[in-house]
């Protein structure tokens, strides 16, 4: 999956990132390689579920799919 990311000097210093096809999903890092580190982090966290709140019949199928 090839996400495109939005990278912002901080006026603070450092970075700042956010994805903008994943409202919400956004982090900030020190240095451009903590950053980069930090924003893959962040998807694989709003990708996630927590699959034990899902309510899925005996007739459903949960499956993995790669993008």
């Amino acid at each position: 999956m090839k996400l495109k990311v939005v990278i912002h000097e901080a006026e603070e210093g450092g970075y700042w990132a956010e994805v903008p096809a994943m409202p919400g999903c956004a982090t900030q890092g020190e240095t451009f390689d903590e950053l980069l580190a930090n924003i893959c982090e962040a998807v694989e966290g709003c990708l996630s579920v927590d699959m034990q709140h899902l309510e899925v019949s005996g007739t459903d199928k949960v499956v993995e799919i790669a993008v």
